[in-house]
């Protein structure tokens, strides 16, 4: 498995997983920009603001973009289409990973919604 296939299933991690995937896949600090929740959060505040929440379905994902900034830190770009309780959600959306023991944490996450249109405008 390629380090992007890596990084993209714990992208998917993140809109389908519940509180304890969030727990064993954050940086203890992570800086989260998207609508209704910005700023630096630890990593069990992160994990709080998913339980009780309708979690996403229908998810898919294409891969828009990644950058090794070093071989401890990456951001991955991608476009994302899914459900909440019925509702269509489209995003273009980074993620912004370090490397800590060995495996990948989340430290930014970024969405910028987009409407239907131009998400297939990008096709």
């Amino acid at each position: 498995m390629s380090e992007q296939d890596r990084l993209m299933d714990l992208e998917r991690g993140f809109w389908e997983g519940d509180e304890n995937f969030f727990r064993r896949h954050v940086a203890d600090h992570c800086l989260l920009a998207f609508t209704g929740m910005a700023g630096v959060k630890d990593r069990e505040a992160v994990a709080r603001s998913t339980s009780g929440a309708a979690r996403w379905t229908d998810l898919e994902v294409r891969p828009v973009g990644e950058i090794q900034l070093s071989d401890e830190a990456v951001i991955v770009t991608y476009e994302a289409s899914a459900r909440r309780e019925g509702e269509p959600y489209r995003a273009l959306v980074s993620s912004g990973y370090v490397r800590r023991g060995g495996d990948w944490k989340l430290a930014f996450h970024q969405q910028t919604p987009m409407e239907a249109e131009d998400a297939q405008d990008q096709d």
